[in-house]
């Protein structure tokens, strides 16, 4: 429960300017992603977890550890796609904005 408590305490507070440049950040890779014409392996991976970030950024203070596991589940999927390497680098600086999400 301590933990919880730490983490929410981790994540409140003001973030509005935060989560207002992760959700343009995800929007812009969800439609990057949605045009780039190539078939890949792991694309419903990524579009899935950009779906779950989009909810938690909608939500507002979104879970630091959390967006750190869809960030390696989307770079993991799209990171060999070089057409949407500076989405994905946009997305990771504003992921880094909300710190390390460690106690």
């Amino acid at each position: 429960m301590l933990r919880s408590a730490q983490s929410d305490a981790r994540t409140s507070g003001d973030d509005g300017p935060r989560v207002a440049e992760l959700q343009a950040c995800v929007g812009r890779l969800q439609r990057e992603l949605a045009a780039y014409p190539a078939e890949f392996a792991d694309r419903a991976i990524a579009e899935e977890e950009l779906a779950t970030l989009d909810a938690m950024a909608r939500r507002g203070s979104p879970e630091v550890r959390r967006l750190r596991l869809s960030l390696l589940l989307i770079a993991g999927s799209i990171g060999s796609v070089s057409a949407l390497a500076p989405a994905l680098a946009r997305l990771h600086s504003a992921l880094d904005r909300f710190g390390s999400g460690r106690s």
